[in-house]
């Protein structure tokens, strides 16, 4: 009798703590995206090519959604073949007329919101370029846009600088590919 009391009691409290442990808080999910790069500026801008891999971490907020994102590119970028071509004096057999250098881009806690067709992540840039302090000025904003359709949800990036960047990279959006999405 005593053996059949301490089970139904085991049962019981098994069953309480199956059934409160649905109710204990989740951690956060996360996001990740990751991609490349691959345009060149405008002729306004000084017709750069540009080329590299990107990453963002999304986390979702009390709602369920992503709300904030940390944002990382690594880019290279270099003199097009149409600059060469039309610019007097440039001499394409020298390797530094194309003026090749790199920028590493980082947003920290970025705002996440919901576009047509995606999200958009927005925020205040830090921008090295070859490793220092860009030359164009510390404040800079980019805005990403990941977007797609019904086939591929996840298809498209989009980069999209403000301030002190805008100087360097230009103001039109330079386009890359969502490699990963989970």
């Amino acid at each position: 009798m005593l053996r059949e009391r301490f089970r139904r009691l085991s049962l019981v409290v098994l069953l309480v703590l199956a059934a409160s442990s649905g109710g204990q808080a989740h951690s956060p999910k996360h996001h990740t995206f990751s991609g490349f790069i691959a345009d060149s500026t405008v002729l306004s801008a000084g017709s750069w090519v540009i080329h590299g891999v990107w990453s963002a971490d999304m986390r979702d907020g009390k709602g369920g959604s992503p709300d904030t994102a940390d944002f990382s590119a690594a880019l290279t970028m270099e003199r097009s073949d149409y600059w060469l071509l039309t610019t007097s004096g440039a001499d394409a057999d020298n390797p530094a007329t194309r003026n090749a250098h790199t920028h590493h881009i980082a947003l920290a806690g970025a705002t996440v919101t919901p576009i047509t067709g995606g999200i958009r992540i927005a925020g205040p840039a830090t921008i090295t370029a070859n490793g220092s302090v860009a030359p164009f000025g510390t404040s800079s904003t980019l805005q990403i846009d990941i977007t797609g359709s019904t086939i591929v949800t996840f298809s498209n990036v989009k980069l999209t600088f403000g301030g002190d960047a805008v100087a360097h990279f230009g103001s039109q959006a330079l386009a890359g590919v969502v490699r990963g999405a989970n």
